[in-house]
């Protein structure tokens, strides 16, 4: 039979194994949880949950799989704006276009892409540069209360505007992307700044507007080609950037610089078919 100072020293020693599982237990499950600003409830990067509706013009431009690859907008019943990878890399016949929802996996409606244009000088002269294309649909989108073409501005946003970025890319680089759709604040800055941010390179050009307000906030995986809003009307689309959020502005193609292109392109091609 154990003696009474032979039975606390085993519950002494259990207590101590039951106190160090449990901190190995606490250390395991910190080294577990994600970067603080990549959580799933509510981030792009530092975003949240877009209200219903808010982003009438928005498109997921999907795989077969509904795996989200990028953004874009409505122009028209029949041609989605994104960026010119956005429209270069896939293969048509994998795409799908989803309209009318905040909720990717819930479409207001399916269309298919027939044609893809990029801008005949994509990537001409960096890396990056004239990063704009057009996807045209092989029908009709129908327009309602959730589903509206967007509105091109006239006038460059100043620096320090802010910008309102929508998108269900990823809440960090290589994480699935969203399921409801999300948005954010970010501001413009200037462009020799934003330049002297990235250390001179060429892809900086003047067909680039780019934003920055803190380190944790900004577009990801899964964000390109998506709307950068100003006072209701589209200045950008997503472009490039250091992924995720990490302390350098993000790069977006201008789409008041490239408003002629846009307009040509649409034009040529409408002529073409009749």
């Amino acid at each position: 039979m154990l003696s009474a100072s032979r039975w606390m020293r085993i519950f002494t020693c259990l207590l101590l194994l039951l106190l160090i599982l449990g901190c190995s237990i606490d250390v395991t499950v910190g080294k577990r949880m994600p970067h603080k600003f990549a959580t799933y409830d509510n981030r792009i990067v530092g975003g949240q949950d877009a209200e219903e509706g808010a982003a009438p013009y928005q498109v997921s431009i999907q795989t077969a799989w509904r795996t989200n690859i990028c953004g874009g907008v409505i122009l028209d019943d029949r041609w989605i704006l994104t960026a010119g990878h956005c429209a270069l890399d896939f293969n048509l016949a994998d795409l799908r276009i989803i309209v009318g929802t905040n909720e990717r996996l819930v479409p207001g409606q399916i269309l298919f892409p027939d044609e893809a244009i990029v801008h005949s000088c994509y990537d001409i002269p960096a890396i990056y540069a004239n990063d704009i294309g057009l996807f045209h649909l092989n029908d009709s989108i129908v327009f309602n209360e959730r589903t509206q073409p967007v509105q091109l501005s006239r006038e460059y946003p100043p620096a320090g505007a802010t910008v309102t970025l929508t998108g269900w890319g990823a809440p960090e680089l290589n994480w699935p992307a969203m399921e409801k759709l999300q948005t954010i604040n970010l501001t413009v800055i200037d462009h020799a700044e934003c330049k002297d941010l990235w250390d001179g390179t060429d892809s900086v050009d003047i067909g680039h507007i780019c934003t920055f307000t803190k380190e944790g906030e900004g577009s990801c995986n899964g964000d390109s080609g998506g709307p950068l809003m100003w006072e209701n009307k589209l200045v950008g689309l997503v472009n490039w950037g250091a992924p995720c959020a990490v302390g350098k502005p993000d790069m977006h193609a201008n789409t008041i610089y490239y408003t002629e292109w846009i307009r040509r392109t649409i034009a040529g091609c409408k002529q073409r078919v009749n």
